[in-house]
């Protein structure tokens, strides 16, 4: 009779009880490693195949955080986590438990690794009220925020957002797309909604329902402003209140401005950045959008700097717009000049699609619509595969639990 391997998928990131772990893999009766993960973005994308059952992984690797760790028990994958030997052990234990890793062993002791992974049913220790756990138990069957951001100069916030809100929304997922510019929404020019009533200055008035359109199976999308000047009709709090009710129906996509200045006065009124600010506060994850050439990534650079002081616990991801041969440099460089001034961050890069986008923009239609066939569209589908878990293992599982 065949016993049963459980395969297990290890990031390390350098550390040096990595080759005990290994060994440990090796020996341990039932286990096998399936594949030893370079950072978290390969661990995630490892875990999406469906073929691993656990992952041990080293507690300070960047990118840990409490939504890797959802999107892995989401995968059916259980999380060991590696405790650091000495002082650091205690600080290292209150970081794991609140990013929802309960199963822990110290570097230094490797001896019940094994037994760690084999256990049925181990869960994370129950969380502390206000902990990530805690809001991600809470909002187990709910949707979540995305928030697309990015530095000035159009870097193709209003394109990446759309395109990601329409693969979301590919198996039937049901995604709002809230177009939440202060500064003049393109949304409805963009997927061809010539209502000439703004979506979201009538869900100011009279809240979510009814006030979105549904341009598709699973997508629905709420205009923006029509002209700039109208942002001192949207009162203070009320893109909170929208992306809260809305969470409760499924995913949400929101398309935010560029700035992240606040009024010099807070007290007379909310300024013209509030609806980018609610949306980077409500957001379960930020998207950064910059483009590729040399005045985009210097202005990405900055921004994402200015987004740490402003939101230093957000979780982000960044994506390099726009990326093509001519520019001279390679991805790598690219990716180790973003790291080398704003440290690790998950990062992607998506081409230069001018026929597809043009396809989409002159059509009214979504890019998956236009040309889904293109590298663009591709290069989204990838993302989100790979950030938020494959769309049609999401839909079926929510279905499961209903």
């Amino acid at each position: 009779m065949t016993a049963t391997l459980t395969p297990v998928l290890v990031l390390a990131a350098g550390a040096a009880w990595e080759g005990t772990a290994l060994g440990v893999l090796e020996r341990g009766p039932g286990l096998v490693l399936l594949r030893r993960c370079v950072d978290v973005d390969d661990l995630l994308a490892a875990a999406s195949s469906g073929q691993a059952e656990a992952a041990v992984v080293a507690l300070d690797v960047p990118g840990l955080d409490a939504r890797a760790v959802d999107l892995l028990y989401r995968h059916g994958v259980r999380v060991v986590g590696v405790l650091p030997a000495g002082a650091r052990a205690e600080a290292a234990r209150t970081g794991a438990a609140r990013v929802g890793i309960g199963r822990l062993v110290v570097e230094d002791d490797l001896t019940e690794l094994a037994e760690a992974i084999a256990a049925p049913d181990a869960v994370a220790a129950p969380a502390a009220p206000g902990t990530a756990t805690q809001a991600r138990a809470e909002r187990s069957d709910r949707g979540r925020v995305l928030a697309v951001w990015g530095p000035a100069g159009a870097p193709g916030r209003s394109t990446i957002a759309a395109a990601v809100a329409a693969e979301l929304a590919r198996a039937g997922r049901p995604v709002l797309l809230v177009d939440a510019d202060p500064y003049g929404g393109s949304i409805a020019q963009q997927l061809g909604i010539l209502d000439e009533v703004s979506g979201l200055l009538a869900a100011n008035r009279a809240g979510l329902s009814g006030t979105a359109r549904t341009l598709g199976p699973g997508l629905a999308v709420l205009t923006g402003l029509p002209r700039p000047d109208r942002w001192q009709e949207v009162r203070a709090g009320v893109l909170t209140d929208l992306l809260g009710e809305a969470v409760g129906v499924g995913d949400v996509v929101v398309d935010t401005g560029f700035s992240l200045e606040e009024p010099a006065d807070p007290g007379v009124r909310a300024g013209r950045n509030q609806l980018t600010l609610e949306a980077l506060e409500a957001a379960d994850e930020v998207l950064v959008v910059g483009s590729a050439d040399p005045v985009g990534l210097t202005r990405l650079a900055r921004g994402l700097v200015d987004l740490r002081d402003r939101l230093p616990a957000a979780p982000v991801r960044v994506v390099v717009n726009r990326m093509r041969s001519s520019l001279g440099w390679s991805e790598r460089e690219v990716a180790a000049m973003i790291a080398g001034l704003v440290g690790p961050v998950g990062l992607h890069f998506t081409p230069d699609d001018r026929p597809g986008v043009d396809r989409a923009l002159v059509s009214g239609r979504t890019l998956l619509e236009a040309a889904p066939e293109g590298p663009l569209a591709k290069a989204v589908a990838a993302l989100v595969r790979q950030s938020w878990g494959d769309p049609t293992q999401r839909t079926a599982g929510r279905a499961r639990r209903r």
